[in-house]
């Protein structure tokens, strides 16, 4: 059911195989070991511009120095970032070799990065630059080619080989693998499955005994979040439970394999009954779905799921991006 991030800019230190995107090559194995970070180093470039809009960087004359820079501009009052937590991170990137600007998620028909910190996705100026800053902060990384693209550098981006890249990072938000929705569950309808709170273990989903599943999706808002409305071609952070109607064993859950999971919804990846009950609800949200054959798996066995099984799953939705 879950489909891989679309990130733009992923780990990249030995290939040169550009991702079906274009905004960057695949990940692949580091040929290069990356240096620790430092706080500062000599030159450093300069930033102008608040928190949560595009970045100006200035990049001074000079060679940089070849360090691995991770330098807070200014602290925010949130959690602090921790390895394996999603995060939603805008940026602002410069070349310095060159002195063009790379881009920034701040651009027209941009958007975040979202990904797991430190699992090694992204090129380590993203992937080590957010662990251990807080949610609402600004970071200045300067990344020499071992913590940016290689030696190979990245043509669609403009980047060449063997060229320093400097990044503003604005830590937007941050969700750890083990979060869920809190807050006072609402019942179901009489209809639908039961659906128990169980904390930060999966809830327990009880099928009402005597009823016929339904041929329509069903849907019931358990926790009504107060974030922004889920769009068609969003990634999603969600943790979700999954049983079947016929006997209530669980089929699936991202409390048995790591946590919290990304899926992007309404682009026909997810099953139907995921893309129609998903859309137009709010970050924030608890959500019970029940998902006829139709909208599921159809005739079709999938692993523990039997051919025309009708579905039902209880749905936290933390993220949206």
């Amino acid at each position: 059911m879950l489909v891989v991030l679309p990130l733009a800019l992923l780990a990249a230190c030995s290939s040169g195989t550009s991702s079906s995107a274009g905004a960057s090559p695949s990940a692949s194995a580091s040929v290069t070991a990356v240096p620790s970070p430092v706080a500062s180093a000599s030159p450093m470039p300069t930033v102008a511009g608040d928190f949560g809009s595009k970045a100006t960087v200035t990049v001074p004359p000079g060679q940089p120095s070849g360090q691995f820079v991770v330098n807070t501009l200014s602290e925010g009052e949130g959690a602090t970032v921790a390895k394996g937590d999603w995060v939603t991170v805008n940026y602002t990137a410069k070349d310095w070799t060159t002195g063009k600007d790379v881009g920034s998620s701040y651009d027209a028909n941009q958007k975040p990065q979202l990904y797991q910190a430190a699992n090694g996705q992204l090129v380590p100026a993203f992937d080590q630059g957010v662990v251990g800053r807080k949610v609402g902060s600004r970071v200045l990384v300067v990344a020499p080619p071992a913590a940016a693209f290689g030696a190979q550098g990245n043509s669609s981006l403009g980047v060449s080989a063997g060229d320093t890249v400097v990044f503003v990072l604005d830590v937007m938000q941050a969700v750890p693998q083990d979060s869920t929705i809190s807050g006072t569950i609402a019942e179901p309808p009489p209809t639908m499955p039961q659906v128990k709170d169980n904390g930060k273990a999966a809830p327990t989903i009880t099928i009402p005994a005597g009823e016929v599943p339904p041929n329509d999706l069903q849907k019931a808002v358990l926790v009504k979040g107060d974030g922004k409305q889920v769009q068609s071609g969003q990634t999603l952070v969600v943790q979700y439970t999954g049983v079947l109607w016929s006997n209530g064993q669980q089929f699936d859950s991202s409390w048995s394999h790591g946590g919290a999971q990304a899926l992007q919804v309404g682009t026909g990846s997810l099953i139907k009954g995921w893309d129609e009950g998903l859309v137009g609800q709010t970050v924030g949200s608890r959500v019970e779905l029940v998902v006829p054959p139709a909208l599921g798996y159809e005739d079709k066995a999938q692993a523990a799921v039997p051919p025309n099984s009708t579905l039902v799953f209880v749905i936290d939705i933390l993220e949206a991006v």
